[in-house]
């Protein structure tokens, strides 16, 4: 996908998937906008080295929080959320909707984790650098090495296995390639 200085959300929502985090600006420009279209929950946290913006384009959901003093914030559309560096965070949409995540140009790390769903303890997490890295691509690679192995899907404290996320039904893979080419 071609980035611009100027586009049309609802057409270019038609063109990305869940979580695609696809950046739509040219990449001299300070401030980066990445947009997806979402119609799953976000299958693990994400945490971001720097503070980051979730405009809320359209439909009605949820963000759940870790390690925050809020746990869930209820969005619905025009909604801004502020997501403050280190904060893991999932979005849970309710049907689909289109998000728009304000970065900056230069992100540094990011990473994922998965949380226990019974006693909420961090199971697993895996931090890159942006500069080395296309986050799409390690999206992709972290949660297939977490959907096949059981071991990382075992909560240390209380021994619940956790199901494996489908990475199949995401288009990581496909969105790398858009952002490389």
């Amino acid at each position: 996908m071609p980035r611009k200085k100027t586009f049309q959300i609802p057409r270019e929502a038609t063109k990305v998937g869940a979580y695609d985090e696809m950046p739509m600006l040219p990449d001299e420009i300070q401030i980066q906008v990445h947009l997806s279209r979402n119609d799953k929950p976000q299958p693990f946290h994400l945490i971001c080295a720097k503070d980051t913006m979730l405009v809320m384009m359209s439909g009605t959901g949820e963000v759940r929080f870790k390690g925050t003093s809020v746990e869930r914030f209820a969005f619905k559309p025009g909604d801004c959320i502020y997501v403050p560096a280190g904060a893991p965070h999932q979005i849970v949409p309710a049907g689909e909707n289109v998000a728009m995540r304000y970065k900056a140009q230069e992100p540094g790390l990011e990473g994922i984790a998965w949380y226990c769903e019974h006693c909420d303890a961090e199971i697993f997490r895996e931090v890159w650098d942006t500069a080395k890295s296309l986050s799409q691509d390690r999206y992709r690679a972290i949660t297939e090495r977490f959907a096949a192995d059981a071991g990382l899907r075992t909560c240390r404290a209380c021994g619940t296995v956790h199901r494996a996320p489908d990475p199949a039904a995401f288009r990581w893979s496909e969105a790398a390639r858009e952002i490389g080419a």
